[in-house]
């Protein structure tokens, strides 16, 4: 408002008690015209009246002289908007090593003060804003970057939003407590995640604009692999072996002769300061985009190039002339740690020197590290293929000479490798679990010097066409070494085959214990049995020198295996069908070889449960059925939750030499829930259901749990039964009270020990309450 001279009044007129006390008014228009000069001359200067007013209602009084008023509208405006911002002043990402996130986690044994956790597993934090949060108008997300070039759409660059429910299969976070301007939030990472070393900002959207946090690093993320969780494809059964061959970081290698086995103790220091951004710069380095290390397989293809040096510049160089000056000797090092932090350390120069047992304690560490399961595997006597034959081939002159620059392959005291475990969803089923994977730089993989992942699985049935390398390992394990001699037109032929020469004692430190365990049985069938000769001719045919196994004479015999109806029920013994066809006019004898494992639904096997081998006589042009039957007690007590098998037939035909083999994967049918509304359903009035069960076992159901819910009929409900007894029915009535209208299912399961993959879903119609009243 303007402010103008003050004209004469009386006394009384100009009385201000009680509305402006602090002001003396001017009398005569002479004294008012002074002070209007003097406030003009100097307009940093205010009356009383003016200041009083500045202290009443701010925003009616801004002068453009002092910035930092909000006198006008505008200003004003600008001044209340900054205040309502809703601005991050802190993150608390309750990272130590001994809160909430590390314990449950399993990352409280790393050295590092940064939060790190393992994806498909949710976590906690706390956000501090300017103001309380309102979920009305206010809009928060997480942002996470990895990579130099981080992109949504290869989810290197994740958008986390605020959601009422988490899924477990997508990011997410929740308010789960509120306390003023703190909300702590839980959030959510899928079991497919990318792995490595995030960037973490928040960002918020009100009414009064968009705020981004800046970027700290005290604030960043590392997501590892999760062997905890069982949608991740390195999930491992076994608490114990979890705790060997993720979370021990010392272990044993062994070394020496098959008849002198030697073994050194060896510090992995995976959780050492510094050794888990060691473990990603050996990521990085690799130049190969981060998108792709969701993937353990891609991963462990990484790892298994980058520990050696040979093509791109990796973590040790290897030496084995003797000659070790410039560096140390390979025998010096007893453990990772130092290694991995000089190349760290040196910005990716590779360490001098290494061997074998080099590479796969370092590798060990790395995946470890990254949350892999791994072990340090020595096989003695282990053989080099240099030319995909599949043999070790030994070339000799006519006078039976050596011709040593013919003899590349050869056959080493001991190899170290490593084992990771994982399912291999890109391969058949019954290929997951361990896999083979060698850093030594022996032979290029791809035109780089790798080793794996290869299916133990598939090197021990010699399905070497399989990736990873199969065929490369199969020969260190089980190749023959076979005897040439040089004819005089310059050919080759063979003289001699020796077998049960490699893959001697394959070792490595047991679980739990400071034990050697012994797992050639994984890698091969007994040396000299019908089923390991089987596996080297299935492998070698698919090498460069098949002929050196007879052929078979005809393939004139075929097998497969079928089963009645939906197959085979929990509790009852499983019968298979094995048909064989002899489609020639000859008798044919075949020698077959049944086991059944039980599966992982991923495809990694747990447990063999049987073996059998017979004799089968076929007459000319005969079809011949086999019933085949795994007993009950047989498997009662291997199961796990998806109740999978896998039926694994080797045979050969004993005239024609033909081999025959086939897989078949089957499960164990379960019983479901019968559930049954009971009277009318209709909003807002109660109903009944009756659910019914018959034990199929014969065997007590211990401590059963039904649990109940359904979208508008009820809230989950947990329903502690109690023990159930052998072959006996049950049924339950819940009562519910249904809130929406329409087709709706009520769903029901049971959780049980002895019993897993029981459920079952009731379609119920609900009406309007006013319809059912009318």
């Amino acid at each position: 408002m303007p402010w103008m001279t003050v004209e004469t009044r009386s006394i009384r007129e100009r009385s201000a008690v009680g509305r402006f006390p602090s002001v003396t008014l001017a009398i005569g228009e002479e004294n008012d015209e002074k002070k209007e000069e003097q406030d003009e001359n100097n307009p940093k200067q205010e009356n009383a009246c003016r200041r009083w007013l500045r202290k009443a209602c701010p925003c009616c009084c801004f002068d453009s002289n002092r910035p930092e008023d909000c006198g006008t509208y505008d200003g004003f405006i600008a001044y209340v908007s900054t205040e309502l911002l809703l601005k991050v002043r802190s993150i608390d990402l309750v990272k130590s090593k001994s809160e909430e996130n590390r314990k449950v986690h399993h990352t409280d044994l790393y050295q590092s003060n940064n939060l790190i956790i393992r994806r498909g597993q949710k976590f906690v934090m706390w956000i501090t804003l300017s103001r309380p949060f309102n979920p009305t108008t206010d809009q928060l997300h997480l942002e996470l970057k990895t990579g130099s070039l981080p992109v949504v759409s290869k989810e290197t660059h994740v958008i986390v939003p605020l959601v009422k429910q988490l899924d477990q299969n997508s990011w997410g976070s929740r308010i789960i407590e509120q306390d003023s301007t703190k909300i702590k939030l839980m959030v959510n990472s899928p079991a497919t995640a990318v792995i490595g070393h995030y960037r973490l900002t928040v960002e918020t959207n009100s009414t009064s604009g968009q705020f981004v946090s800046e970027h700290n690093s005290a604030n960043d993320v590392y997501i590892l692999f999760n062997p905890w969780c069982e949608d991740d494809v390195v999930f491992l059964h076994s608490e114990e072996e979890r705790q060997e061959y993720v979370l021990n970081d010392v272990g044993i290698i062994y070394y020496g002769t098959m008849n002198q086995i030697g073994e050194r103790t060896w510090d992995y220091g995976q959780f050492d300061e510094g050794i888990l951004a060691a473990c990603l710069f050996v990521l990085e380095k690799s130049g190969t985009p981060p998108s792709g290390w969701a993937d353990p397989v891609n991963v462990v293809r990484v790892v298994s190039a980058m520990i050696n040096s040979v093509d791109d510049h990796g973590v040790i160089e290897g030496n084995w002339s003797g000659n070790y000056s410039g560096g140390s000797f390979p025998t010096m090092w007893s453990g990772s740690v130092e290694i991995l932090k000089e190349y760290h350390k040196n910005k990716g120069t590779p360490v001098k020197y290494g061997q074998c047992w080099v590479f796969g304690g370092v590798v060990t560490t790395v995946l470890r590290s990254l949350g892999i399961p791994c072990r340090t595997v020595t096989n003695f006597s282990s053989a080099h293929d240099t030319d995909v034959s599949l043999t070790t081939d030994v070339y000799l002159d006519n006078n039976l000479e050596p011709l040593e620059h013919l003899n590349s392959d050869s056959v080493w005291n001991f190899h170290v490798w490593n084992d990771c475990w994982m399912a291999r969803p890109d391969l058949p089923p019954g290929n997951g679990g361990w896999q083979a994977v060698d850093a030594t730089p022996q032979q290029t993989s791809q035109g780089t010097f790798r080793c794996g992942p290869a299916s133990l699985t598939a090197i021990r049935y010699g399905q070497v066409y399989l990736k990873h390398d199969a065929a490369f390992v199969f020969a260190e394990v089980n190749s023959d070494k076979i005897y040439w001699q040089r004819n005089v037109d310059g050919t080759f032929s063979q003289i001699y085959d020796e077998k049960n020469i490699v893959g001697h004692f394959i070792s490595t430190k047991a679980v739990g214990s400071d034990d050697r365990n012994d797992i050639t049985n994984l890698y091969k069938h007994p040396e000299g049995s019908e089923q390991e000769r089987i596996a080297v001719e299935t492998a070698c045919s698919y090498g460069t020198k098949a002929k050196a196994y007879s052929a078979p004479t005809a393939q004139d015999v075929s097998v497969h295996v079928t089963m009645e109806d939906d197959g085979p029920r929990m509790g009852d013994d499983a019968e298979l069908t094995i048909t064989l066809q002899n489609s020639s006019s000859e008798n044919r004898t075949v020698n077959l070889h049944s086991q059944v494992s039980v599966m992982y639904y991923t495809g990694v096997h747990k447990a063999t449960v049987k073996k059998d081998t017979t004799d089968i006589d076929l007459l000319p042009n005969e079809e011949k059925s086999l019933n085949w039957t795994l007993d009950y007690k047989d498997y009662k007590n291997q199961l796990i939750d998806q109740a999978a098998l896998m039926l694994t037939l080797l045979g050969r035909v004993v005239e024609t030499r033909q081999v025959l083999a086939t897989q078949f994967n089957f499960r164990l049918r379960t019983p479901d829930l019968i559930i049954n509304p009971i009277g009318k359903a209709a909003v807002g009035e109660k109903m009944a259901v009756k659910i019914s069960f018959t034990n199929p076992l014969p065997q007590v159901l211990k401590a059963v749990i039904f649990h109940v819910e359904g979208l508008g009929l009820l809230p989950p409900r947990k329903i502690n039964y109690g023990d159930i007894d052998s072959h006996a029915s049950v049924s339950i009535t819940e009562h519910l009270v249904p809130t929406l209208s329409g087709k709706r299912k009520l769903l029901a399961s049971m959780d049980c020990k002895q019993l897993t993959q029981v459920h079952g879903v009731s379609n119920i119609t609900v009406s309007n309450k006013s319809t059912t009243a009318t």
